[in-house]
């Protein structure tokens, strides 16, 4: 069992950064793909960014690439997401993400999810 708590959402201007953490309880941490998703209203979830268990390799979605970065330091059981030239269009609530499976993770069936932080970006 593993539970997610993420932090670091809030209201930006557009061209601003934010960085979101994902704080992973359990010991076994270092046994999962972590990845963020993120809802806006009235639309579907949507895969945003994930990174293999080792952190050797990220993947992200078209809309994001070149703007956000995902990370993770497994000795905190933490994973981040740095947010740079954010965009009104990134208004959304992100959630956290885990999986022992990378491509699952990324379909949006993951095994673990936390509760979302809403990030706000004003035109």
């Amino acid at each position: 069992q593993v539970q997610l708590v993420e932090s670091g959402g809030g209201l930006v201007q557009a061209g601003g950064s934010l960085r979101l953490s994902c704080a992973a309880s359990g010991r076994t941490f270092t046994s999962y793909a972590m990845g963020w998703f993120r809802q806006a209203p009235g639309k579907e979830r949507e895969f945003v960014a994930s990174i293999r268990s080792s952190g050797g390799t990220t993947y992200y979605a078209d809309s994001v690439k070149g703007r956000f970065t995902i990370s993770r330091i497994n000795a905190k059981n933490t994973v981040y997401l740095q947010m740079n030239s954010l965009l009104p269009e990134d208004t959304a609530v992100y959630y956290c993400a885990a999986d022992h499976l990378g491509p699952r993770l990324r379909t949006g069936r993951s095994e673990y999810w936390g509760q979302g932080t809403q990030v706000t970006v004003s035109s």
